[in-house]
């Protein structure tokens, strides 16, 4: 029986003017006043939230049943003793909603992967709880969105600091649920392979997340065609709960498999996703890689 099609995902931004997201830096934000910072604030919350309903619009007008969902919609919402983007999301929670609504309405499922600065097993102290309280921000917004406390609704790391797989294993069951409850991990292209995930994954619930190019470049294989891409494919599907929402990425070399710099589409989808039902594309065509993967002879090899 052939496998149905794959869901592909469109991460976040779009190549042409449809989907943008605006931002504030931190140098910016702190010469503002009090009351100028929530001006600020209101303004680019709400903006955002405006281009976040615009995005499922987008999505839905041509089929894609996958989001990842920009993790720099609400800057300044995570710090530390300034509790002025809460307060400003607390006053937008209406918009927030009929935003979330727009996806979930449409069947659109939708997933964060927060800034790879979160290192939940840093061994600076410092580190680690600015991490779990970005993350828990992270958590916060899909919440606010009206998205489950599901893996559905994934939130993305990385193994973070290497060689401290066991202190990963050990905090992961104390975050807020909100986070917990969503988290999934991914393997990387240095630090943590597929093989050092997995047990944590395994001792704490967490689904795996795997990345065939990250694995190709890790490992210094061939391409994506090694026998053990379709290993760690069924490895990570049995850490999923249910199998059926099993989400993998997809990226190609810019200038050949061992180059870790993304192509702008997709040329080569290996024989080991053949039966993944969600597939998240990581190419610089963005919407582009993303509607040729979904039309007639999309992939060229």
């Amino acid at each position: 029986m052939t496998a149905p099609a794959p869901a592909y995902g469109l991460v976040c931004l779009t190549v042409g003017p449809e989907v943008r997201f605006r931002t504030v830096t931190l140098t910016n934000y702190q010469k503002l006043s009090p009351s100028e910072r929530e001006a600020k604030l209101l303004d680019l919350y709400s903006d955002n939230i405006r281009r976040v309903r615009a995005a499922a619009e987008f999505c839905a007008a041509r089929g894609i049943r996958l989001y990842r969902l920009s993790s720099s919609l609400f800057p300044m919402f995570d710090l530390a003793g300034d509790d002025t983007g809460r307060a400003v999301l607390d006053h937008l929670a209406p918009q927030m909603e009929r935003a979330g609504h727009a996806f979930t309405d449409a069947g659109i499922r939708v997933l964060m992967h927060p800034e790879q600065f979160i290192v939940l097993n840093s061994d600076r102290p410092e580190v680690r709880a600015a991490s779990v309280r970005t993350l828990a921000a992270h958590g916060e917004t899909l919440d606010r969105f009206g998205f489950g406390r599901t893996p559905w609704n994934l939130l993305l790391l990385h193994g973070g600091k290497g060689g401290r797989a066991a202190e990963l294993a050990a905090l992961i069951p104390d975050l807020p649920d909100a986070a917990r409850l969503r988290l999934g991990l991914e393997n990387d292209e240095r630090a943590y392979g597929p093989a050092d995930l997995l047990p944590v994954c395994q001792a704490t619930g967490t689904p795996l997340v795997f990345d065939a190019h990250h694995h190709v470049v890790r490992e210094k294989l061939p391409d994506q065609e090694d026998p053990s891409v379709r290993t760690w494919v069924l490895a990570a599907r049995t850490t999923w709960q249910p199998p059926e929402w099993q989400v993998v990425h997809l990226s190609n070399g810019l200038e050949g498999p061992q180059d870790r710099r993304h192509s702008y589409h997709i040329t080569h989808l290996p024989t080991a996703y053949a039966d993944v039902p969600w597939i998240e594309v990581e190419a610089k065509g963005k919407e582009e890689a993303v509607a040729a993967l979904m039309g007639v002879g999309g992939v060229r090899d």
